[in-house]
């Protein structure tokens, strides 16, 4: 069954291409924008900052969402304009459209237009390497070799490409091989962490997630591992986080919003721990749960550079950090040095450090919010329209 599901795929996208390439031929719409955020599966991120800027001043575009099947869902009740990902309709708009922003990249087998723009944003201030910069690849159904050509393949289509800060452009540059234009502007989707952080926004956000009052938030937010998986794009995660112990030491003052990557597949019953730990893994967009969040757990995952936008503590739960460091992927800097909080490896470990935290002021280092945060301040999304719109 399984060769014949491969070849009804090959099938699939050698056909969809010759259409699509096809389509292409047809006059485009310029006032038409195609947004994506995480392969469809969420409306969220700086696609969706860029999104809502657009709505907000009132610009006289078209604008869709391309949305997963398996996630439209999640797209409902939000007055959107919704096209289903590589279907016949999508294959209608999406070769006509002036304008193409995503956040992660596109099947490389999608021609794109000539008279498209193509803005790639990014989804985070890399510290895992990239692309080019990657000395082995250990994900499902591709080489090391293979998967940088195929990269760096996709990354030639990009018109314009979203940096947050001087270090990420760098990076970029080099592992993306990319020379077209670089928009130095901050992430969008930070612009929220800064015109919404107060008392009156937060208590809202917990009431509309109604969430136990008078309890600190922690969120666990977790990335995932190459070599983990269960096929190509659908990944396994060990939670070798004990939430028994965190609850029993902590259940009484603290809640956990559990937040996976959006590449883990199989979803975490969470219903022993009622009261104590909530699933957010699917939720449209993590930025509200940062603007909750007291505290974060993280790992490798680019989130602690978002959050450290807000100034709070954040907690390296690193338990393989030697053989993610050495082996899977490799970092750009020394994350045992130059980490804006402690690093551990154990639950308990992590227990006491939150301890800590409630009894001594956090304060985040200054020279980490200088190199990576400095871009931020709330006007990304606007820098970003005015550059790609300009016209």
């Amino acid at each position: 069954m399984a060769p014949i599901i491969s070849i009804l795929k090959k099938l699939f996208i050698r056909c969809y291409k010759i259409l699509f390439t096809l389509m292409t031929k047809f006059p485009p719409n310029k006032r038409l924008v195609v947004f994506e955020s995480f392969l469809g599966k969420q409306f969220s991120d700086n696609p969706r900052a860029v999104y809502e800027y657009m709505v907000e001043h009132n610009m006289d575009y078209t604008l869709y969402w391309s949305v997963d099947k398996r996630n439209e869902d999640l797209f409902k009740n939000k007055n959107l304009k919704t096209i289903r990902r590589l279907s016949l309709r999508w294959l209608l708009i999406m070769p006509r459209a002036k304008y193409w922003i995503t956040n992660s990249r596109l099947p490389l087998w999608i021609p794109k237009p000539k008279h498209t723009t193509y803005v790639q944003t990014w989804h985070g201030t890399p510290l895992k390497k990239l692309a080019a910069d990657m000395n082995e690849v250990h994900m499902p159904g591709t080489t090391t070799e293979k998967y940088k050509r195929n990269f760096i393949e996709e990354a030639a289509k990009w018109d314009f490409l979203v940096s947050p800060n001087q270090y990420s452009s760098e990076i970029f540059r080099r592992a993306f091989q990319f020379d077209k234009t670089l928009i130095e502007s901050g992430y969008p989707r930070n612009d929220y962490l800064y015109y919404a952080n107060n008392k009156e926004t937060v208590d809202q956000l917990k009431q509309k997630h109604n969430l136990p009052k008078g309890k600190k938030i922690i969120l666990y937010a977790p990335t995932w591992r190459d070599n983990q998986f269960h096929e190509k794009g659908q990944y396994k995660f060990d939670l070798s986080l004990n939430l028994a112990e965190m609850q029993k030491s902590l259940g009484s003052d603290y809640i956990l919003l559990l937040r996976m990557h959006y590449l883990i597949a199989e979803d975490v019953d969470l219903s022993v721990y009622d009261g104590f730990a909530y699933d957010y893994s699917t939720y449209e967009d993590i930025r509200e749960l940062y603007l909750m969040a007291d505290l974060m757990i993280t790992d490798y995952s680019s989130v602690f550079f978002d959050y450290a936008n807000l100034q709070r503590p954040i907690i390296f739960f690193v338990y393989d950090i030697d053989e993610y460091r050495d082996k899977l992927r490799g970092f750009y800097f020394d994350l045992e040095e130059k980490a804006p909080g402690p690093l551990v490896k154990t639950t308990e470990e992590v227990i006491n450090e939150i301890i800590n935290f409630d009894k001594t002021p956090f304060i985040l280092d200054g020279e980490f919010y200088e190199r990576f945060c400095s871009w931020e301040n709330g006007l990304a999304a606007k820098q970003v329209v005015e550059t790609i719109f300009r016209k």
